[in-house]
């Protein structure tokens, strides 16, 4: 008999309203949160960072940074490889249980520390550098955030031609609505309802005009009318692109990839009210109408027999493929590369910068921070258990076609699910495509504009001042690369290079589970900043809730970067030839390299946070230093 969907959905929302009610009453309390003590927002506040904020607006832009392109992907690469039961059950316990825990103890450390961030705060105890470690840590994670979220863009537009058009004009419609907020002083509600109209009339202009850039390959196919520019221009078949006969890639994808780095980089340095604040408030639309629209499709449909076919887990989706999953992927032990494969759904490093880095600053009340930091995350895991139903009805009936074929069923079954609301796949497939690339747009360039403030800090740009990154080409390399980092145009590229050069290879798998390692790697860090926190607050505090996620969390991504290293990419791919050409060789070089000093850098942190713990768990004074802010 076959296994309905919407019992995914149950046990999700079971364990996480478990989680809420019980666990993260508990954490407030251990914390010691106070609804009448002055967080940052007032004590420093300052119009511009520091900003009480309304608990549901601010519940909302939270959410809206946190809630990328990971959440969905993520799930359904590991139910393709290992089966939506192992993906299941890792989602429903690890979220509420670490993930959430993690959200909510940076959240609540940095508002101890005056809004600061994790790597100030380990600064605090450890040191500067530590502090120094941390952010590079961050600064390499983001590399890989920026090269997978290029490479899913990639394939959902050569999958749906139709969103390419749609999300150019939500684009378009971002820097408008921006202009319009920003330069004009345009009523806001108003504004609210003609832009967001205009959101979702772009999915009928791109369902009416798709766009390629060259033809389809294989046996994939277009809509009919999709303009294909290729053709127009005579750019030819697209063969000689670097990166187009990879693994997982083919022409039209790997010319979007620099497309999409080009954009990210600009989006990154542009002014927030310019593209990121209109586009974050008009993606929340689609953020809210997607998720909550699938979630309640799925109950409607199950129960009245509304969708266009049964809501059930389609048969060529395994329920547990092994623990090697399918043969299609390679050698994928499951341990430990499904919980580096789904990051986001259940536990994000990324999520401690936000955390600890924005959301604090803007916090009203301390008692805010249970419904912000732990009931955010787990508006994320249903994310993920949106995009596991998704591909549970949809199927997964070609494992040799890797995430290519796989990531598509996101957009498919979620119209099919919308079905359920009498709403056409033709509109419901395109409308659920722009939802996950509207989310993997606002990862991409988001991450790109993070990577630049930490090099900036890195490498000591004052707070405020601005510099252009081009004064010292004339100089030494060495005097030109610092140039480059330090400058708001050039310091993107310094991010799009490595990641251009892992993405051609096309090596899905692989590259998505190195940046779920070195997320999942952050979040250990992000762990073990709260603890040492926890440890040096009162000796009376226990560890557990804290600790054993960092440890659980550091010892499966140390061996999973260590796998990922020694043997997908130096024996597989550079000892037994697995590379198939020079573009696929660098970037298991690259790979390789990144993964060894991501395990490096953390290991050492979490030795000089052992000692620390060690220190003040034996009554012994620790010198609490005060990191620069360069």
């Amino acid at each position: 008999m076959a296994t309905q969907v919407i019992w995914i959905v149950f046990a999700v929302l079971a364990t996480f309203t478990l989680g809420y009610m019980g666990y993260s009453r508990y954490l407030s309390r251990f914390v010691e949160l106070d609804e009448e003590r002055d967080t940052p927002a007032h004590k420093y506040e300052d119009g511009q960072e520091y900003v009480p904020a309304k608990k549901p607006v601010l519940l909302g832009h939270h959410f809206s940074s946190i809630a990328g392109g990971a959440p969905i992907v993520g799930p359904i690469t590991a139910g393709a490889v290992w089966g939506w039961v192992p993906a299941l059950l890792w989602i429903a316990i690890g979220n509420p249980l670490m993930g959430s825990v993690h959200d909510f103890v940076s959240l609540s450390g940095s508002l101890r520390h005056e809004g600061k961030s994790i790597g100030y705060i380990i600064g605090e105890y450890v040191g500067e550098e530590g502090k120094n470690m941390l952010l590079w840590f961050a600064f390499l994670t983001i590399v890989l955030v920026v090269a997978v979220f290029a490479l899913v863009v990639a394939i959902v537009f050569d999958a749906f031609p139709q969103v390419t058009t749609a999300s150019f004009l939500y684009i378009a419609l971002a820097l408008a609505f921006g202009v319009y907020l920003y330069q004009l002083n345009g009523p806001f509600i108003p504004g609210t309802v003609l832009f967001v109209a205009g959101v979702f009339a772009g999915i009928w202009v791109g369902v009416e005009f798709p766009f390629a850039i060259y033809p389809a390959v294989g046996d994939a196919s277009y809509p009919a009318g999709t303009i294909v520019l290729s053709e127009i221009v005579g750019l030819g078949a697209g063969t000689w692109v670097p990166g187009s006969s990879a693994v997982a890639m083919n022409p039209n994808r790997a010319a979007w990839v620099p497309i999409i780095l080009v954009y990210a980089g600009i989006a990154s340095a542009l002014p927030v009210w310019v593209l990121l604040q209109p586009r974050d408030y008009l993606s929340s639309f689609l953020l809210y109408s997607g998720v909550g629209g699938v979630l309640l499709a799925v109950i409607v449909g199950t129960i009245f027999g509304t969708a266009s076919q049964p809501l059930v887990v389609a048969d060529s989706l395994g329920a547990f493929n092994g623990f090697w999953g399918v043969e299609a992927a390679g050698l994928a032990p499951l341990f430990p590369l499904l919980f580096i494969t789904i990051a986001c759904g259940t536990i994000s490093g990324f999520h401690s910068l936000v955390s600890s880095g924005t959301t604090a600053k803007q916090l009203d009340k301390e008692t805010d921070a249970r419904l912000i930091g732990y009931g955010g995350m787990l508006g994320e895991g249903l994310l993920a258990a949106v995009a596991l139903s998704t591909l549970a009805v949809a199927g997964f009936a070609d494992p040799a076609g890797g995430i290519g074929a796989a990531l598509p069923n996101f957009a498919t079954g979620g119209g099919i699910i919308l079905t359920s609301f009498y709403i056409p796949t033709s509109y419901g497939a395109p409308f659920m495509a722009l939802v996950l690339v509207s989310f993997l747009l606002t990862s991409t360039d988001t991450a790109a504009r993070l990577g630049r403030y930490m090099m900036e800090e890195i490498v000591g740009v004052p707070t405020g001042e601005t510099r252009s990154g081009f004064e010292n080409l004339g100089g030494s390399p060495r005097e030109a690369i610092s140039g480059l980092a330090r400058g708001r145009y050039t310091n993107p590229v310094l991010q799009a290079i490595p990641a251009y050069l892992m993405v051609i290879s096309g090596e899905w798998l692989t590259l998505w589970a190195l940046f779920g390692g070195a997320n999942q790697l952050l979040a250990a860090l992000a762990l073990l900043t709260a603890t040492i926190w926890l440890a040096n607050w009162d000796d009376s505090k226990q560890l557990i809730s804290t600790g054993v996620p960092m440890a659980i969390m550091t010892t499966i991504t140390v061996i999973g970067l260590a796998w990922l290293a020694f043997y997908s990419n130096l024996y597989q791919n550079i000892i037994l030839g697995g590379a198939s050409d020079t573009a696929a060789l660098i970037s298991s070089v690259v790979q390789m390299v990144l993964a060894l000093i991501l395990i490096g850098l953390a290991l050492s942190l979490v030795r000089k946070g052992y000692d620390n713990i060690s220190e003040a768990r034996e009554g012994h004074t620790v010198d609490r230093a005060e990191p620069s802010d360069d």
